[in-house]
């Protein structure tokens, strides 16, 4: 995979340090209530399994997957959700988690179909926010690293499901995905 990366934005060491602060973040906010994790897939299962390892309180955690691409590259603007969750959250405080938070159009669909599921609260962790990419207001609690919009992968991140499992997050060389 060497030839295809361009460069190291977050290393791994990086990456364990901030998991740690923000679980002592998470851990601080949410002591002594019910915290529901529910992590989005397929690109937040590395962030949340780490993140979940970090807390000292206890939590349960969930799994939801959605879409809002059709059959091309482009948003479709409709939101599916493929993957339900399998509890239900009812007077929950449900923390949902990410590995990167682009326009946030699909997230903030998300949101306000959680909050209409009646829970305590709902919030947002993510790995990455692209700050510069956003679309809608979204508040976010916890956010490990503000990165340039660029095309990264690693750590749960992909391109054609490829890549997902580097411990670090980068960019890939123009030639993989210039084709």
């Amino acid at each position: 995979m060497g030839q295809d990366l361009e460069k190291i934005l977050v290393t791994e060491e990086q990456i364990k340090a901030r998991q740690r602060e923000m679980a002592a973040e998470i851990d601080a906010t949410y002591a002594g209530k019910d915290l529901l994790l529910v992590g989005v897939l397929k690109g937040a299962v590395m962030v949340m399994a780490d993140l979940a390892r970090e807390l000292h309180n206890p939590c349960g955690m969930d799994w939801m997957a959605v879409s809002s691409y059709g059959a091309g590259t482009t948003s479709s603007g409709v939101v599916r959700i493929i993957k339900d969750l399998d509890c239900d959250i009812k007077d929950r405080n449900v923390l949902i988690v990410e590995d990167v938070i682009d326009s946030g159009l699909t997230l903030s669909w998300l949101v306000g179909n959680l909050k209409s599921r009646g829970p305590a609260s709902v919030e947002i962790c993510t790995m990455v926010r692209k700050p510069l990419a956003f679309d809608v207001e979204l508040d976010i609690s916890c956010v490990g690293f503000d990165l340039p919009n660029e095309f990264i992968v690693g750590y749960g991140l992909d391109y054609a499901e490829h890549y997902r499992n580097l411990p670090f997050i980068g960019t890939l060389a123009p030639h993989v995905y210039q084709g």
